[in-house]
């Protein structure tokens, strides 16, 4: 870290009997340039998720992965290193309907509690899908909801279990939504919501055929339950994409990235449907102000059995603004790190503070003035707002200083930040450590780590010295 001072006169007297002048004020400014790092960062909603699972659990064997029902609690032995697999801040947790709801109107909201738990404990935050069902007898819609609507009929779209089009879905369905958004939304531990309406695993398959009505109802239950939680969508359709995204910020995902033709030699998720669907469906620029999450076709073991190109999906998908993927807790295929950890370095937002100035000195009560340029190497902003804050600090006292900066507005490039701070009257005289930090709003503590040296153990980064005066 480079620092270098200045001599800025602010202002200067003239005195023009004798032609002479004489300066009035002058104050030094410190110039800070950290040094940036190229270390992995594990920051909050960035990077791979555990599927079903957590941090430091065991990954799913070969080339299976378990979803939609219950998660079976592993023995925890208090590591959170995930071995062959990096270490994640997200877990997703999707389970089917028939689960939380076993009788009308009695949910199982304990099974969601337990995984909010565990997820804090493992310094981990909960995605959370709950699919309106699977494909199977054993996967199908709560049986009291079978029992209502009798038999599996012949339906136009296969991947459906029952009728969407049946006001009792939308009634049944959406309350159970809209309960878990008076319970859940804005909870500390909760990414986001992943949107499900209709589809086998509430993919959406045939969203594109509900009416107008049934959509919105069904889209409507998410956005007016969940206004502090962040909300994605499944790439489904023109229609409900386009309502949905009229409606509220919300954030798309898929669930095939890395298909280069595994259903058929002529066509695939990657080249003939995602590119497309992104632009045609509006959501190109949801990026902005909502998450893209995308999720694994098969798994990465997969991919390399198939020879696929590891390096060109991964550039597809930061080209689509990936903040976080869902890798099915299946390891990373041991030749594939040095690209897995070319993607977490520009997966999501990473900040490198490249140029903050300050005063050398100032007083009590007193505005502490800052100019800060900072860079966003990733690909999205930070969707949380976590505080930009500085700290002072001595052996006698430590004041934090939390600024008005808004990170989310920092997406990826060049980002100016001035602001000035009030040091409290309170302040003792004396020499002081200049430090700074994004910060968890809740603990007050360093939460995102930054791409530069000068890391303290407890998570702020060094600026330099300032004196207060007396």
């Amino acid at each position: 870290m480079r620092i270098s001072r200045l001599i800025a006169v602010f202002s200067i007297a003239i005195i023009l009997t004798g032609l002479s002048f004489t300066p009035v004020l002058a104050q030094e400014t410190v110039v800070v340039r950290p040094e940036e790092i190229d270390d992995i960062l594990t920051n909050p909603g960035i990077g791979f998720m555990t599927f079903q699972r957590f941090n430091g659990d065991a990954l799913n064997v070969a080339k299976r992965w378990t979803e939609g029902k219950p998660i079976v609690y592993q023995e925890f032995d208090g590591n959170l290193q995930n071995k062959d697999y990096p270490m994640t801040t997200i877990a997703y947790f999707r389970i089917y309907w028939r689960f939380i709801e076993p009788k009308m109107g009695e949910y199982r909201w304990d099974l969601i509690d337990k995984a909010l738990k565990t997820a804090r404990r493992r310094r981990q935050t909960l995605m959370l899908r709950i699919a309106p069902y699977g494909t199977g007898d054993k996967n199908d819609v709560p049986d009291w909801y079978r029992a209502m609507v009798g038999k599996r009929e012949d339906l136009p779209v296969k991947k459906w279990q029952v009728n969407p089009e049946d006001p009792r879905y939308v009634k049944h369905f959406t309350n159970m939504i809209r309960t878990m958004g008076k319970r859940y939304d804005g909870h500390p531990d909760l990414e986001s919501i992943d949107v499900a309406i209709v589809g086998a695993w509430g993919e959406g398959a045939g969203s594109a055929l509900l009416t107008d009505k049934t959509r919105q109802a069904l889209v409507d239950a998410y956005i007016d339950s969940f206004k502090k939680t962040h909300l994605v969508m499944l790439l489904t359709d023109k229609k409900t994409n386009s309502y949905a995204l009229s409606r509220a910020d919300v954030g798309w995902r898929v669930d095939c990235l890395g298909d280069m033709g595994g259903f058929s030699p002529n066509w695939s998720h990657m080249n003939d449907y995602y590119p497309q669907a992104i632009i045609n469906f509006g959501v190109q620029d949801a990026w902005k102000k909502a998450p893209v999450t995308l999720e694994v076709c098969w798994v990465m073991q997969h991919w390399k059995d198939m020879g696929w190109d590891v390096d060109h999906i991964i550039d597809e998908s930061l080209k689509w603004h990936i903040s976080s993927f869902n890798a099915k807790s299946s390891p990373v295929p041991n030749e594939w790190w040095p690209a897995v950890n070319r993607w977490l370095g520009k997966m999501g937002y990473r900040f490198v503070l490249r140029k903050f100035t300050y005063p050398a000195a100032l007083n009590p009560n007193s505005k502490l003035s800052f100019t800060s340029w900072w860079d966003n190497k990733g690909v999205a902003p930070c969707y949380k707002k976590f505080p930009l804050a500085l700290r002072l600090k001595n052996d006698k006292k430590t004041e934090i200083l939390v600024t008005n900066a808004d990170i989310r507005t920092w997406l990826p490039g060049d980002n100016l930040y001035d602001d000035a701070v009030l040091v409290p009257s309170s302040m003792p005289p004396g020499q002081y450590d200049l430090q700074i930090g994004i910060l968890d709003p809740l603990s007050n503590k360093p939460k995102v780590k930054l791409a530069i040296s000068g890391k303290k153990p407890d998570g702020w980064y060094h600026l330099g010295k300032i004196k207060i005066r007396k």
